[in-house]
C-alpha cells in the first residue's frame, strides 16, 4: 500500500477557494482504480502545544493507493490536470511525500 501526504499551501486567503475546487474533483478521484482514501485535512483547533499547526492557508491531503502504478495513473489523469489548471494561480506551494508502511 502507498500512502501520500500532500501538503498544499494556498496564497494568503485562498485556501477555501482551492478546497472548493478540490472537493469538486474528489468523486473522480474516488472512482480511480486503486484509490483507497483521498481526503483533505486541516489543523485541529484547540490542540495547543501538542501539535505543530500547518496554518490557515494550508491543508494536507491524506491519500492511500493500492499500488505505485495506481498513484502514477492518478497523477496523469485528465481530471487532475484540469484541477491543477484551476488552482495553479491560487497556490503558494505544494509538497508531496510518498511513503509506505514499515514492516519491522
Amino acid at each position: 500500500m502507498i500512502h501520500v501526504l500532500a501538503i498544499i499551501t494556498a496564497k494568503p486567503g485562498k485556501r477555501d477557494e482551492v478546497l472548493k475546487h478540490f472537493h469538486a474533483n474528489v468523486p473522480a478521484v474516488h472512482a480511480e482504480k486503486g484509490c483507497l482514501e483521498y481526503v483533505p485535512t486541516v489543523d485541529v483547533e484547540g490542540a495547543g502545544a501538542i501539535q505543530t499547526a500547518f496554518g490557515t492557508d494550508t491543508f494536507v491531503v491524506v491519500e492511500k493507493w493500492e499500488t505505485m502504478d495506481d498513484l502514477k495513473a492518478h497523477a496523469a489523469a485528465p481530471h487532475m490536470a484540469a484541477y491543477g489548471a484551476k488552482v495553479k494561480d491560487l497556490l503558494a506551494s505544494r509538497t508531496i511525500h510518498i511513503v509506505t508502511p514499515h514492516k519491522g
